[in-house]
């Protein structure tokens, strides 16, 4: 009777306790990694009584946690107003001893606003991508950011951060998932591609991302809220043919700092 209400308990928190893995062949020896997908809501915890309040240490011990290689930021404020004037992705770099690389996706508050990559390892040949949307003037820009990270002396993979259109229907995301595939498809390194998709497992959008990505989980527990989570939309996944093996995906519990629950993955990645 215990071990049922620890799993009743497990499934009404994150919606499910052991999620399908995707898995992909690769030769042994591999090099690990853990790779972090956190939609951080610009270091506000949500919560009513801490609404307008900047937390920039509880983003930072809920990534620390997890002790991830690379982490891929959404809703990332740059100078705002709103968030005290600071850059969130230079103080949780240097909070966190990691390199990092911001992406910007529009004006806002008086600062910038967008995605972000930590690494523990060097970056090189980053660049931002913009997103394609429709004219509907509520539409926001979205964008892809991407970098090349050297994971070992001379060994090299591509990782990038995204958040797609949050708008119903998913015009724009059906568009943005197209562009991402188009963007990406003539990498020639292992490339992981992370973030808020804005969409659910069976949507259109997804469905368009998995023709070129396979994501590390498929059966996957729900992202979103982090009270009584019903959604999954935050996403990792790894383009079609490199040779990543997904040891484990868990959805992290960590419901203060953000309204997104952190995703893990963790990966090998073959020789």
């Amino acid at each position: 009777m215990k071990l049922y209400s620890l799993l009743l308990l497990c499934l009404v928190l994150i919606g499910g306790c052991s999620p399908k893995i995707n898995q992909q062949s690769t030769s042994a020896g591999g090099t690990t990694l853990r790779i972090l997908s956190y939609n951080l809501h610009h270091c506000n915890p949500p919560s009513k009584e801490k609404e307008g309040l900047i937390d920039v240490d509880a983003i930072v011990q809920a990534i620390a946690k997890q002790k991830p290689d690379l982490v891929a930021l959404q809703e990332v404020d740059v100078n705002t107003k709103r968030s005290g004037n600071i850059n969130q992705a230079v103080v949780l770099a240097k909070k966190l001893k990691m390199n990092f690389y911001f992406g910007k996706a529009i004006d806002h508050d008086g600062g910038d606003y967008g995605v972000a990559i930590l690494s523990r390892f060097p970056l090189s040949n980053q660049q931002t991508y913009k997103l394609p949307k429709n004219a509907d003037a509520k539409a926001e820009q979205r964008v892809l950011a991407i970098a090349t990270a050297e994971i070992a002396k001379n060994q090299f993979i591509r990782f990038a951060s995204t958040h797609l259109d949050a708008q119903r229907p998913e015009e724009n995301r059906i568009m943005q998932a197209k562009e991402i595939v188009k963007l990406t498809a003539n990498e020639t390194l292992p490339l992981i591609v992370a973030g808020d998709l804005n969409a659910a497992p069976g949507t259109e959008s997804i469905s368009i991302f998995d023709t070129a990505f396979t994501r590390t989980c498929s059966e996957c527990a729900f992202t979103i809220p982090v009270i009584n989570p019903r959604k999954t939309i935050d996403h990792i996944g790894f383009k079609i043919g490199n040779p990543f093996k997904v040891i484990t995906h868990e959805v992290i519990p960590e419901r203060y700092a953000s309204d997104h629950l952190p995703v893990l993955a963790v990966l090998e990645l073959g020789k």
